[in-house]
């Protein structure tokens, strides 16, 4: 009975957890409107941030509560399933993904560059406060190379967003009416984003305790995949709609951010472990998701067959952590 009450309550958390960053997100991105943020710093800082915003919480959350396992399983868990599981669902959705020539040559080497120094960095199983730095000051630079690169992005979006401004006087009486509410949900955004965080990390503590397995299975099996609902929507929906490189976009900036930035920031509070189930396990499938994404992009087409092929891997993987075979 306290196993299934424990359990409600991380997957209420969970939901906390994700619908309080929508909050969050929508309402930062109309304050930032207000202020005259640039529309195109918005959507990027936005889209790597917001995107795995739940993943970063709980991990800082967990580390602060000396469960310093879960933060790269957490990245790690998360990583595979975005790939896998998001990938491989957005292109038997959409029969084919066709990959954008500026995601080879911007985003596909950032991921690989990336990847490969979060993976050097994990290799003697443990991350210091001074690796932290080193992953947050390359998510620093990944993010101006972003930005100062996709200037011919940035005078599109601004142009249709120009276009579909209202006048002056009824842009400014929206605003008006529109002020209370943006406030009232970015905080409640951020009451349920502290609430959602410790309570999906008090859940995974206590289940892990009653089940007698470690905090980092929970982490990188329900975790992974309740926090990448959100994406794995938006991504599917997009690829039906023909819009690849939200769905493609999307996963390789959450990618980057969970390996940068999810075990980057909390390193800086107390040094971090990969457990034997994150290293063993957690460790060949990312890589093997890793390669997979850089080579299916570079062939700038993802078919259905690769999709089905993506998600049989996702569920060989759950099938190995559960020691099935």
């Amino acid at each position: 009975m306290l196993i299934f009450l424990w359990f409600v309550i991380l997957i209420i958390a969970l939901i906390v957890l994700v619908k309080s960053t929508d909050w969050f997100v929508e309402s930062s991105e109309k304050i930032a409107f207000a202020l005259k943020v640039s529309p195109f710093i918005i959507g990027i800082t936005m889209v790597a941030i917001g995107t795995s915003l739940p993943e970063l919480l709980t991990s800082l959350v967990a580390t602060l509560k000396g469960n310093t396992e879960v933060p790269v399983a957490n990245a790690i868990g998360s990583n595979i399933a975005n790939i896998f599981l998001i990938i491989g669902l957005s292109a038997i959705a959409a029969k084919r993904l066709v990959v954008r020539r500026n995601l080879i040559d911007l985003d596909l080497p950032l991921l690989a560059s990336s990847s490969v120094i979060f993976l050097f960095i994990i290799l003697d199983r443990k991350i210091n406060w001074f690796e932290g730095l080193i992953l947050i000051f390359c998510f620093l630079i990944y993010l101006s190379y972003t930005l100062f690169e996709r200037k011919e992005e940035k005078l599109e979006l601004e142009g249709k967003i120009v276009e579909v401004l209202p006048s002056r006087i009824e842009r400014r009486r929206r605003e008006e009416e529109m002020i209370f509410p943006t406030l009232l949900y970015f905080f409640l955004g951020i009451i349920g984003l502290i609430f959602g965080a410790r309570y999906t990390v008090e859940s995974l503590i206590q289940l892990s305790l009653l089940l007698k397995i470690t905090t980092s299975f929970l982490v990188i099996t329900i975790v992974a995949i309740g926090t990448s609902l959100p994406e794995l929507a938006v991504s599917v929906l997009a690829a039906a709609k023909k819009k690849y490189e939200i769905s493609i976009g999307n996963v390789i900036g959450s990618n980057v951010f969970n390996a940068l930035i999810v075990t980057g920031f909390p390193s800086l509070f107390r040094n971090l472990i990969v457990d034997d189930l994150t290293f063993k396990i957690g460790f060949p499938f990312f890589i093997l998701a890793t390669l997979l994404m850089i080579i299916s992009g570079i062939s700038r087409r993802i078919h259905i067959w690769e999709g089905m092929m993506f998600v049989l891997i996702y569920l060989i993987f759950i099938i190995k952590l559960f020691n099935l075979f």
